[in-house]
């Protein structure tokens, strides 16, 4: 019995290595660094490339003198007393101190020079400006220029430069979107900066990489990059009233009732009431819900009716008032709100 679990002891550094190599997987092709979408990204990537090559020459030099050390100066057969003391070698110092000075600085130059890089500011001619604040637990998006708001889905044009100016209206969150860069903390009572660029059309995911509370694994946004000119279709859009079909006018009137004191359906504007909930004008179009819950109609009624029991510590009430008739007639009305 003993030798059983001597033999599995041994196992444990071998499942360590495993373990650690599984964290890295993912089967989402747009939550990755290492599949990047645009500069800020691949200059991110060729950091890391560049610091993973160092630490491996360095470990395989340390690992190759080990292993020598090991075999050279083991004990031989026979051999008593203590072996000749060395009192030391200048040359060797010297060499293991000149050396990683020389690892450092070549990691060091081109990290400072693309740090300040990517943290250089964009104006208005340059860049998209998009302000972006954190709520427990979800996103807004206002694009300053552009004079609309939106929640949880952040719409940008490819191959332009997103200025974002990052604040958090609660505590401390981080907004990252792996395949396009990041990631940034975003503080309560400052504005930190960052730019990031999408060349290849697509939805890119997002998150929130600092824990801010009970459902912070569920604080997830997503980035849709399309071309310029579907993008300012959007935006027109966006500042387009909408009207609401003869069928979903009942589900208006519930929403007038028990939603329009937070919720704003107007693309122009920002928070009903500051500090509290999504700007919903194009709600119809999202694919998720609350940022992680697949869109439809069970569960979006589920949502109204008791939101803590899908996304624990968010602020939204609960409207079990409601019967199942007014739900599904707000469930029909919220789904209408389209821009596309």
């Amino acid at each position: 019995m003993m030798s059983q679990w001597k033999k599995a002891w041994r196992l444990l550094p071998l499942l360590a290595v495993v373990m650690l190599a599984l964290t890295g997987c993912s089967q989402d092709p747009f939550l990755t660094a290492l599949d990047p979408k645009g500069p800020v990204a691949a200059q991110q990537l060729s950091l890391i490339k560049l610091s993973l090559s160092i630490m491996i020459g360095v470990f395989t030099v340390v690992m190759v003198i080990y292993v020598y050390v090991l075999l050279r100066f083991r004990k031989r057969p026979g051999q008593t007393g203590i072996p000749e003391q060395i009192e030391g070698n200048h040359k060797l110092e010297i060499i293991w101190t000149v050396i990683p000075l020389i690892l450092v600085t070549i990691l060091a130059v081109p990290t400072v020079s693309q740090t300040f890089h990517l943290a250089e500011k964009h104006s208005s001619e340059e860049a998209v400006q998009v302000k972006v604040i954190a709520h427990q637990f979800w996103w807004e998006f206002e694009y300053t220029d552009l004079g609309i708001s939106t929640g949880q889905d952040l719409y940008i044009p490819t191959g332009q430069k997103i200025q974002f100016q990052l604040a958090s209206q609660d505590v401390i969150h981080a907004f990252w979107v792996p395949t396009l860069g990041g990631k940034t903390d975003t503080n309560p009572g400052m504005i930190n900066n960052m730019w990031l660029q999408a060349d290849v059309p697509g939805v890119y995911k997002g998150k929130c990489a600092e824990l801010c509370g009970p459902s912070h694994a569920l604080m997830d946004f997503k980035v849709i990059a399309v071309e310029p000119a579907e993008f300012d279709d959007w935006v027109a859009k966006m500042k387009t009233p909408q009207t609401v079909a003869v069928e979903h006018q009942a589900g208006e009137e519930v929403f007038k009732q028990s939603c329009i004191g937070c919720h704003a359906v107007d693309g122009t504007k920002g928070l009903k009431v500051p500090d509290v909930a999504p700007n919903l004008s194009n709600f119809g179009d999202r694919e998720v819900l609350a940022g992680y819950i697949e869109k439809n109609d069970a569960n979006l009624a589920q949502w109204i009716k008791d939101p803590v029991s899908l996304k624990p510590g968010n602020l939204m009430p609960a409207f079990g008032h409601l019967d199942d008739q007014q739900v599904d007639a707000l469930v029909g009305y919220l789904n209408s709100l389209k821009v596309q």
